[in-house]
């Protein structure tokens, strides 16, 4: 009894100090002691579920850990997703290797991301970046700090416009949407209208909703970089007559290449017969620098061997139909391949050369006097070594 009196007294107690805060403005702090004291000590009540290593499972740890790589990609609209995850798809071997996809805004954040983010290894970025973190956002030895494995796919310059826009002068002074910044349209754009002398009024938001401002007449135009055709395009019913507009290639000769939008790629944007031109970026798989004792490293030198040995396999269903027209060994201007990925071209071009190499032709007199040696006077057992001989050769020969 006297026990139960005794917790009234303390819940009152504390109920009484609690609800006295407004009365006195001495110690704010004192005041918070005891409930503070309740919710640290109600916290420590709560069991903390074990670690992994706690419930004995540090060799799963280092199983699963030793061959993950991190990737950076793209906007979860975007192509390099996709890219990103049909490079998963092929690559990972159970815990041989682990091809990590990560969702990212894109191109120039992906850069920021391969050099301060922990656990990124690769990312895939366009191949004007360099210059942006050059000349705008300026990394002191960009181009020492980041090299590249493979030149990608193109990704193509989509600029979308409102039906009344009939040339990049039309722009002027207009909204038109960058996409997010950090995105290769935020990288991409700027450098077309200033190069086209034309200023618009830039701004950063996806371009889903873009499109959505562009129908009720806020937005003249979306920049939208990606392989063709775009799902965010023909998932687009464009009721309202969108056009894409032609951007002339002779003003963008240093990194990008020509490219054309037909009535295949976007029937409900371009009439049958005519042709949309425009600019493509090269795709990067850009990777860190990292020194040959460093554990990364390791990982990266695998994904190498993984990427080039698998290759092939892009190049055929499922996989996207860009992969076909990707030259493993091209150059990409102004960035430094990968020593790693470097070797092993060499290594796959001196072993294609070795495969087509022609083989001698068989000295049918030397085979006849070795058959000689082995079956001396034995004309019939002779003949049978020599024709057992050019079964052998004729195997041996390389399958065309």
């Amino acid at each position: 009894m006297h026990a139960n009196a005794g917790r009234v007294l303390l819940v009152i107690a504390a109920m009484s100090m609690v609800s006295g805060r407004g009365l006195t403005q001495t110690s704010p702090l004192a005041d918070d002691l005891p409930l503070n004291q309740l919710k640290i000590a109600q916290i420590k009540s709560v069991p903390r579920a074990p670690t992994a290593a706690a419930s004995g499972d540090s060799q799963s740890i280092a199983k699963i850990n030793k061959w993950a790589i991190g990737l950076a990609t793209g906007i979860p609209e975007g192509t390099y997703i996709r890219v990103g995850g049909e490079i998963a798809r092929n690559l990972n071997n159970g815990d041989e290797l682990r091809v990590i996809p990560m969702v990212t805004t894109g191109a120039v954040d992906n850069i920021k991301v391969l050099l301060y983010l922990k656990g990124v290894d690769i990312a895939l970025t366009n191949a004007d970046v360099l210059e942006h973190f050059k000349t705008v956002e300026k990394i002191p030895n960009i181009e020492k700090r980041v090299h590249y494995i493979s030149e990608l796919h193109i990704t193509d310059i989509h600029l979308l416009v409102r039906p009344e826009i009939g040339s990049f002068k039309d722009l002027e002074g207009k909204k038109v949407s960058f996409n997010l910044a950090g995105t290769g349209a935020a990288l991409s754009a700027p450098i077309i209208f200033q190069r086209l002398g034309v200023k618009v009024e830039p701004v950063h938001i996806d371009s889903s909703s873009a499109l959505e401002k562009m129908k009720s007449g806020e937005f003249a135009g979306l920049v939208n970089p990606g392989g063709k055709p775009q799902p965010l395009f023909t998932k687009f019913k464009n009721e309202q007559g969108f056009k894409f507009l032609s951007i002339p290639y002779d003003r963008f000769t240093e990194y990008y290449v020509p490219r054309v939008f037909t009535s295949e790629d976007y029937p409900a944007y371009i009439k049958p017969g005519e042709k949309i031109e425009t600019i493509g970026v090269p795709v990067v798989l850009a990777v860190f620098n990292w020194p040959q004792e460093s554990d990364r490293f390791r990982r990266v030198e695998r994904f190498i061997e993984y990427f080039f040995d698998r290759f092939e396999a892009f190049q055929k269903p499922p996989y996207h139909s860009d992969w076909k027209s990707i030259n493993l060994a091209a150059k990409v201007p102004g960035w430094t391949r990968y020593w790693a990925a470097e070797e092993k071209l060499k290594q796959m071009a001196a072993a294609a050369a070795a495969k087509s190499q022609p083989r001698p032709p068989v000295d049918v007199q030397l085979a006849r006097q070795q058959a000689a040696r082995i079956a001396p006077n034995d004309l019939a057992e002779q003949e049978q070594l020599f024709q057992r001989f050019l079964e052998w050769k004729r195997a041996q020969q390389p399958k065309q």
